[in-house]
């Protein structure tokens, strides 16, 4: 009989046992369900509710179990639904009616839900600290191309030189800020909602500040029926984690192109290479779009998990059971993703020959030219219309700005003077960047600076 079986004349049907259970997917939550088991049975005695004697057999019969579990000696029962009810079946065949006792004062509904938080908790930290090397990465590469000149694209098309130090740290801010995303996520899952019960609290003096001390959470849930029945600290993490795979996807993206034989920007490592079936020339960056490809399977996660708890009424519906499989897959695919971008992008080489020769095509020096002009006492569209009418002149006459003379640059406009002959050069229009937040070198240096102080900090 099950646990529950006392108000049943019959058992559940077979069919009925495999559609129910969630045993094949929330066994992952076997530490967390038993660390929060143990803490519960010390508060029960330390709230008298049970021996001191009881509580230590529970506490020892509980860290037995774990270890048979992680020795694999514990075959987990569909029968028995679920990881809280296969360990505490476990508990009570091996103390009898002792191991009864441990669920006094408490539901599955805010076991699960403590349990889920536990095992989030514990998932932030390590991506956080995914994302920590990611970010060494990036600085670490940006300080060794400090001077690689590259080209900066708007709608894919050249726009304007910068450098590959200058590229790397706009990743840079966009990864900071996931991190900074899931820190404050943490905040939110880091609240307890054992003790509630079932829905509406228990009749029993317990003491959910000491639960809450034993599990390390910050805060207790305030209201019983938002502590079972609300998984939205999963939704935030799950949309958190959408918008790291969202920029990984993007950085995967240009990767991918700047592999290609129509950019030559760079080249992937062969361990991070696969090759075709047919044609043997192919070497395809494969990790890249995979990455790419498997953001979509998070997105899909999070209106998964959308999905599941926009119309339920208050409080837990079974549902919520239905929590776990986005959840924990949201966790698997990101931590790979993460892992295996760093050491990819460890190991790709730039072609700082190829990125600076293709600075030298698709006029990228045009902006610098007008604001030459306008800085001259030329009115900015007026200069615009000038250097406009000077690109379509190279086009016409295959020449770049760089091998414009400048007798055909006083053609233009008679303002023009010699040094407007160094100041097109892609150093120099990267160098008069003087706005903070530029390209320009000292710019970017702070840019190394101010990102080893956040590195340091976290």
């Amino acid at each position: 009989m099950k646990l529950w079986g006392g108000r049943f004349s019959k058992d559940t049907a077979d069919i009925v046992d495999n559609f129910n259970a969630s045993i094949e997917f929330d066994q992952k939550l076997y530490k967390h369900d038993i660390a929060g088991s143990i803490a519960h049975a010390k508060m029960l005695a330390r709230s008298s509710i049970i021996s001191q004697e009881e509580s230590f057999k529970i506490v020892g019969c509980l860290i037995e179990i774990l270890s048979d579990i992680e020795d694999g000696k514990i075959d987990f029962k569909v029968s028995l639904e679920d990881i809280h009810m296969n360990i505490e079946t476990i508990l009570i065949e091996r103390l009898g009616e002792t191991g009864k006792k441990l669920h006094t004062a408490r539901s599955r509904n805010d076991q699960v839900a403590v349990d889920i938080r536990l095992y989030l908790r514990d998932e932030i930290s390590v991506i956080c600290g995914l994302l920590r090397n990611l970010l060494t990465t990036l600085v670490q590469i940006g300080e060794a191309n400090v001077d690689t000149i590259m080209p900066g694209y708007t709608h894919l098309q050249r726009a304007q030189p910068i450098t590959l130090a200058y590229y790397l740290m706009a990743y840079f801010q966009m990864f900071k800020r996931d991190h900074e995303r899931l820190r404050d996520c943490y905040k939110r899952v880091n609240v307890l909602p054992l003790g509630v019960g079932a829905l509406a609290g228990v009749t029993y003096g317990t003491d959910r500040n000491f639960l809450a001390d034993e599990l390390g959470f910050g805060l207790i849930c305030e209201n019983g029926l938002d502590a079972v029945s609300d998984r939205d600290f999963a939704i935030e993490f799950i949309n958190d984690a959408s918008i790291i795979m969202m920029h990984l996807s993007r950085f995967c993206e240009e990767l991918i192109l700047w592999s290609s034989q129509e950019f030559q920007f760079i080249e992937m490592d062969d361990a991070y290479s696969t090759g075709s079936s047919i044609m043997p020339q192919k070497k395809n960056p494969d990790i890249a779009e995979l990455i790419r490809g498997k953001t979509g399977r998070v997105y899909g996660n999070l209106i998964n998990l959308l999905t599941i708890l926009k119309s339920l009424p208050l409080a837990y519906n079974k549902d919520m059971q239905e929590d776990k499989p986005p959840l924990f897959d949201t966790v698997d695919t990101l931590k790979s993703c993460l892992e295996i971008f760093n050491s990819m992008l460890n190991t790709i080489h730039f072609k700082k020959d190829q990125m600076k020769k293709a600075v030298s095509a698709g006029f990228m020096n045009a902006t610098d030219v007008a604001d030459y002009l306008t800085k001259n006492g030329v009115p900015f569209r007026s200069s615009h219309e000038i250097v406009g009418k000077m690109v379509l002149y190279c086009i016409h006459q295959s020449k770049t700005i760089e091998d414009l003379t400048l007798e055909e640059f006083t053609a233009f406009s008679p303002v023009f003077k010699e040094d407007i002959l160094g100041l097109v050069l892609a150093e120099q229009c990267i160098a008069s960047k003087i706005s903070s937040g530029s390209t320009s070198k000292t710019s970017v240096a702070s840019m190394l600076e101010s990102a080893k102080e956040f590195l340091a900090s976290i």
